[in-house]
């Protein structure tokens, strides 16, 4: 007799089951909406005999893993459709991906978009026969084999790295083998065709430059069509935002191949990124942090001491001096705030002592992952370390909650979610901190009253962390700030304060950062806003136009005034027609266009014009500008200080 606890019951069966019957019997799903089941916690094929008790859960389409499993199919379909209509082509790996999957492929000839058309056809071809999909159990060799001599020698290098004794797991789907751990979908039926092929892009062999060049093809893939046609919209609407296509029509910054990985800002941008930072140092200020600035580049002893070089050794940049000294760009600010700590003795009455600094931090990316402002060699953090007693940590990371939540629904960011990120496998520190660190963070958060998932083995290396990640307009999520609990770097960069009982004792290290890198928090907000970005933000925040030269005399004189009462103001006076200044400006994203002709300068008004607005509206010089003096400072000089729980919603 063996029982199986399902979430809906137990069932009994006097001999071993199949996962597909007991799908049948279950109240929670279908034999046709079942697409795979979890056994005891691990995720198996419908097909699989269940021997002894056991507790399963049926995965159906509409459950959470569902996606994960039709992206994994979606995979294999395609490599067995590349496969029939180029069966030169060798196949190597698919894995499944955020929103999708790819397959890389050799193949001399590279892919065009009439082949993704026609290899697209042919998977929906594949879905139609609805293949049974079967596991197949093989001996290592047998498997180098049979690829070898299907000319997969791709996939022949995979499996000879496999140790001799290990049993392998092939599956088949028509006369298409892959070699896989699983599970799948029980037949290519089951796969639908919500799914569509994107872009064709290059990838080293195994992510190595030394390796041959492949040829990857990403593709998505949903539960319906619904679900395909809104991410496809999403993708519609991302490539309009896209934040590299702003920065060249605001004339914001610019990237060259001389300086892979770094941002060229022009004086618009750096306008903008010096107001995030303005507005940045005056939150901190209120919530009474001090500034510093520490050194970009560090002997290598002292990233070994604090546990970097371990971790990041290999994507720090480094340089030999003639004193044959080995120095370090910064991939973190932590260590030299440590060091500004150590300087002059510390007492548990100066704690807690919240440390700011505006970081310039340097990370060593393969060219193939930069990213415009979203993925950089070079970045800025907006990083604090907080040093506090234990017994300050929930208090200091509520603090920190509400000011990170708070600074987001200033930028127009409301939905929010939190993840709770404990060890990873490589950290430093012992077992019973680290245990410490986790409590602490945990009790923190859930003293806020605020929700959060769990986000398994993705803390830092030094100690668990809080990710805080944003949503935007178009429903794209971005994980940005952070907050982490830190008992191992003060010990090992011999910090300490001296407590009440007069003895020496490390304090806990919190780091915090709220836009996390500010580069791309700018991608993130021109993204959110598709450039149109609120008064307060623009780095032009009104351009005063003339319609003749007969105004140019008031426009400057309109200019002037606006400049004195704070706001971000040019002119243009050039011989064009308005109609074609206000297209510019408009292309350029400029917020408020001033339109001045002899009219406005004989009875002192201005013409306003909104972006996206095809209306005017006529106004005293003194209205409009008190009425923008009071839209573009409102947020610098009353920043939100609304509770955690209103912020949420």
């Amino acid at each position: 007799m063996i029982t199986i606890t399902l979430p809906d019951g137990v069932q009994t069966y006097d001999a071993p089951a199949r996962g597909a019957d007991i799908a049948a019997q279950s109240r929670d799903a279908t034999a046709d909406t079942a697409l795979a089941i979890r056994v005891d916690g691990v995720l198996r094929d419908l097909d699989d005999l269940i021997e002894h008790d056991a507790r399963v859960e049926i995965i159906s389409r509409d459950h959470p893993e569902a996606l994960e499993l039709l992206r994994h199919d979606a995979a294999h379909v395609l490599a067995e459709a590349v496969k029939e209509l180029y069966p030169e082509t060798q196949v190597t790996i698919g894995p499944t991906i955020e929103n999708g999957f790819y397959y890389d492929f050799a193949r001399e000839t590279s892919f065009t978009p009439e082949d993704l058309t026609q290899i697209e056809e042919r998977m929906r071809e594949i879905v139609s026969r609805d293949e049974a999909i079967e596991r197949e159990l093989w001996q290592r060799d047998e498997a180098i084999r049979y690829f070898e001599g299907k000319g997969e020698h791709y996939k022949a290098e995979i499996i000879a790295d496999i140790p001799a004794t290990e049993t392998l797991s092939v599956y088949r789907q028509g006369a298409f083998r892959d070699l896989c751990r699983g599970p799948h979908l029980p037949s290519t039926g089951k796969l639908g065709t919500a799914f569509k092929l994107l872009k064709v892009a290059g990838a080293y062999w195994r992510g190595d430059h030394r390796n041959p060049m492949l040829q990857r093809i990403y593709g998505t893939a949903w539960r319906d069509q619904s679900e395909l046609d809104a991410y496809l919209h999403q993708l519609e609407e991302a490539e309009k935002r896209d934040h590299r296509k702003l920065g060249r029509e605001m004339d914001l910054f610019h990237f060259q191949e001389e300086a892979p990985g770094a941002v060229f800002w022009h004086p618009k941008g750096w306008t903008l990124f010096q107001t995030l930072i303005d507005y940045m140092r005056q939150r901190q200020t209120t919530a009474g942090y001090v500034e510093i600035n520490t050194p970009d580049i560090m002997e290598r002893s002292l990233w070994e001491q604090s546990g970097h070089w371990d971790k990041f050794g290999d994507n720090m940049f480094t340089t030999e001096t003639k004193e044959e000294s080995v120095l370090a760009l910064k991939p973190m600010n932590c260590p030299g705030g440590i060091q500004v700590y150590k300087q002059g003795i510390k007492s548990y009455r100066d704690l807690p002592l919240r440390i700011a600094e505006f970081g310039k931090v340097h990370r060593f990316e393969p060219s193939g992952a930069l990213h415009g402002l979203m993925r950089l060699r070079g970045f800025t953090q907006d990083d604090a370390h907080i040093f506090c007693a234990e017994e300050q940590i929930t208090q200091e990371c509520r603090i920190v909650c509400q000011l990170i939540l708070n600074i987001y629904r200033d930028f127009g960011f409301d939905d929010v979610r939190i993840k709770f990120s404990d060890r990873p496998e490589k950290r430093i520190g012992s077992d019973a901190i680290w245990d410490k660190s986790e409590a602490a963070l945990k009790a923190a958060v859930e003293a806020t009253g605020l929700a959060y998932t769990t986000n398994p083995g993705e803390g830092a290396f030094y100690g668990p962390k809080l990710e805080f990640v944003l949503r935007d307009a178009i429903g794209r999520d971005w994980q940005c700030g952070t907050l982490q609990v830190d008992l191992n770097l003060p010990e090992r960069l011999g910090a300490f304060y001296v407590g009440a009982d007069g003895e020496k004792h490390h304090p806990v290290m919190l780091h915090r950062a709220l836009f996390g890198s500010l580069e791309r928090f700018t991608g993130i907000l021109l993204e959110h806003y598709a450039g149109k970005l609120p008064l307060w933000l623009a780095p032009v925040q009104a351009i005063v136009a003339t319609i003749t030269s007969v105004g140019d005399s008031y426009a400057n004189e309109v200019a002037a005034q606006l400049t004195s009462h704070g706001l971000r103001v040019e002119t243009d006076l050039r011989n064009e027609k308005i109609g074609y200044k206000i297209r510019e400006h408009s292309l350029a994203k400029v917020p408020v266009l001033l339109v001045v002709g002899k009219r406005e300068a004989k009875e002192g008004t201005v013409a306003l014009r909104r972006i996206g607005s095809k209306d005017n509206e006529t106004l005293t010089l003194h209205e409009a500008m008190v009425r923008l003096e009071t839209e573009a400072l409102r947020s610098t000089r009353s920043p939100t200080s609304r509770p955690v729980d209103a912020v949420l919603g």
